[in-house]
């Protein structure tokens, strides 16, 4: 390791790592002088059998407020519909598919993992694309000039979907319990839990600088 390294824990579908999004954002064009920054999928929604929205709509509709009056990030309308109109939604959430595309990403542009994890949460918290729909990604690859072609292919692929199940299984090895989830790695073996849930840009810088300051 060249450089202490940030892992940001999260998955597409928590909007608590949504609210969250700016936080990391921010964090990564402030400080990617002096840290590396890696975005782990914890596939939050892995259910063996599709299960429709109707499922959580209920709660989300009573929590999202909280995460707008605490972050400042807005839900969209579009997305909200589904949350209040669940009866005529077709969604059925799982995380698996953007933890591919993830991955993916990850490989074009290894530097801008925290950025498309911010996208990916955009489209479907803010633009209301489902995610678990191809075509849900197709504005986001142009964005960052990827070939369809090839991206679609490697969504698709096993060795892609068997990236996403490793990051799973490390974000279980590292025993988080709640997204989002912020770690700070300074060797092999050391590791630091800087947030567990949302934590607001200032605290969080400061918990880095602290621990930065503690080993030179």
């Amino acid at each position: 390791m060249n450089k202490p390294l940030l892992i940001y824990c999260y998955d597409s579908y928590c909007g608590w790592c949504y609210g969250f999004s700016e936080v990391m954002n921010n964090l990564s064009k402030k400080m990617s002088d002096i840290l590396d920054f890696e975005v782990l999928s914890g596939g939050m929604i892995l259910p063996e059998k599709p299960v429709h929205i109707s499922a959580t709509a209920h709660y989300i509709a009573s929590a999202y407020k909280n995460v707008e009056d605490l972050s400042g990030m807005k839900f969209g309308n579009d997305y909200l519909w589904h949350i209040f109109n669940p009866d005529l939604s077709d969604w059925y959430p799982h995380s698996e598919k953007p933890a591919i595309a993830l991955c993916i990403l990850k490989e074009y542009y290894p530097d801008k993992a925290v950025d498309f994890a911010s996208a990916l949460q955009y489209a479907l918290h803010f633009e209301g694309r489902d995610l678990t729909d191809d075509e849900a990604y197709r504005h986001i690859i142009e964005k960052y000039s990827i070939q369809e072609e090839a991206f679609y292919q490697k969504l698709h692929s096993d060795s892609y979907k068997q990236m996403a199940h490793y990051e799973f299984a490390l974000v279980k090895q590292l025993k988080v319990e709640g997204y989002p989830a912020v770690f700070l790695q300074l060797s092999e073996s050391k590791f630091y839990l800087l947030a567990k849930g949302y934590t607001d840009e200032n605290a969080l810088t400061q918990r880095i600088m602290d621990i930065l300051g503690s080993i030179t």
